[in-house]
């Protein structure tokens, strides 16, 4: 935790503040959790624009929601940087929601309650989305941003989802996989909304390409024993584990799979939220071709600069083990507060009504992965799609969209 600071009394000169990429030379500790980057900008006519993120700081998904905090710090100074939003600048709120979602809601209800922030961006998992939502846009009356990939069917008005859903996932992925792997089919999954329903879309392509479903299991979140399912995988012979297994059940998992011979005979993984981070998870040869489907994978920076550039610019400012990556909701977040600047400033306003109106069609030319725009009266993105396997503890990408492929939403 950082040693709380004293603000400077005097605004720091425009210089100073560009050359000032550090988030920590400014961070206040307000409390547990609770972090304000000030907006030091010297003469700003208007108080700051503020925006508040809400993400897992802590517990189990804590390399995620770390990701997610940087890329927010990382955008919020470049738009500072660039001369603010409507002559003002932007001042980041940031509160843990500690992979917990009773600790989320009341530190969620600060954002709101205390600090009045003008949009909240966050949340990983759907059971963290549909935690704090209310807080945010019921009792709130602030916009919320989803930036994570999810199971869709989040059609609430003041809600945008800025992450790949189902269709966008799955139905370029699954007969790729029954293609590359086989046609017999195992959903191991954790016991939550988000596989129950990306489950449910999965298996209907899966049978519309001619492939079947050998099994479907929900098991708690917090299991890493799993000899019973690798048995049955193994006396099945199932082809291809599409998993949706979360932290810290899917190291096990797949360890225990690993062991049992299931890569050795042929047989093919499939983790629709794995990226680089959690790629790291396990040794490399235990989940050699690994299949995912992301909106961005870091093999990308080989033939999109754009990409390469973001990139480089995060692993310059946030060097360490917190990787800008997809399945994280990082891309997610950076597109996102993108998407939300251009409807700012095409609103001309702060205010939510006016936001959600230019929101409903924004659109941003660059992006990890490629750029991005609203699906107007849907609430979700647009976005380029890419299959990426794992070798060797990295990813080689297997296709690419030539496209922004539509979400399929609402």
């Amino acid at each position: 935790m950082f040693k709380k600071s004293q603000e400077s009394s005097h605004a720091f000169g425009r210089r100073r503040f560009l050359q000032a990429s550090a988030w920590t030379a400014g961070a206040i500790a307000t409390g547990v959790g609770s972090w304000v980057i000030p907006a030091r900008w010297a003469n700003a006519a208007q108080p700051p624009i503020k925006v508040g993120i809400a993400t897992d700081l802590s517990g189990a998904i804590g390399y995620a929601g770390n990701a997610d905090a940087n890329v927010a710090r990382m955008v919020v100074n470049d738009i500072n940087a660039a001369g603010g939003l409507l002559g003002r600048p932007l001042q980041l709120y940031i509160e843990d929601t500690a992979s917990n979602e009773a600790i989320a809601v009341s530190n969620v209800r600060k954002l709101i309650q205390r600090d009045h922030v003008d949009v909240v961006l966050g949340g990983i998992t759907s059971s963290m989305r549909n935690a704090i939502k209310d807080t945010i846009v019921r009792h709130g009356k602030t916009l919320y941003i989803y930036p994570q990939l999810y199971e869709g069917k989040e059609c609430e008005k003041y809600i945008y989802c800025t992450g790949p859903t189902p269709a966008q996932q799955c139905d370029e992925l699954i007969p790729w996989l029954i293609r590359n792997g086989g046609k017999r089919f195992a959903f191991p999954s954790a016991n939550y909304i988000w596989p129950h329903v990306l489950n449910a879309y999965a298996r209907k392509v899966v049978e519309a390409h001619g492939g079947e479903v050998v099994f479907e299991e929900y098991y708690p979140l917090d299991q890493v024993e799993y000899s019973a399912t690798v048995n049955k995988i193994m006396s099945e012979k199932v082809d291809v584990v599409f998993n949706t297994v979360i932290p810290p059940g899917v190291g096990p998992f797949f360890k225990q799979l690993y062991e049992a011979g299931f890569l050795k005979r042929g047989g093919r993984l499939s983790c629709v939220f794995y990226d680089e981070n959690t790629l790291n998870i396990n040794e490399p040869y235990e989940i050699e071709g690994l299949a995912s489907c992301l909106d961005y994978f870091r093999a990308i920076d080989a033939f999109d600069p754009v990409s390469a550039k973001i990139q480089a610019q995060y692993d310059k400012e946030f060097p360490g083990k917190y990787l800008l990556a997809a399945g994280s909701a990082a891309t997610g977040m950076y597109r996102g507060l993108k998407l939300w600047a251009a409807a700012v400033s095409e609103a001309k306003s702060v205010s939510r009504d006016p936001v959600a109106e230019a929101l409903d069609h924004a659109k941003i030319t660059e992006a990890p992965g490629g750029p991005a725009e609203m699906v107007p009266g849907k609430r979700h993105c647009k976005m380029k799609m890419y299959i990426g396997v794992a070798k060797g503890g990295k990813y080689e990408i297997a296709w690419k969209s030539d496209g922004l492929l539509d979400p399929k939403e609402c």
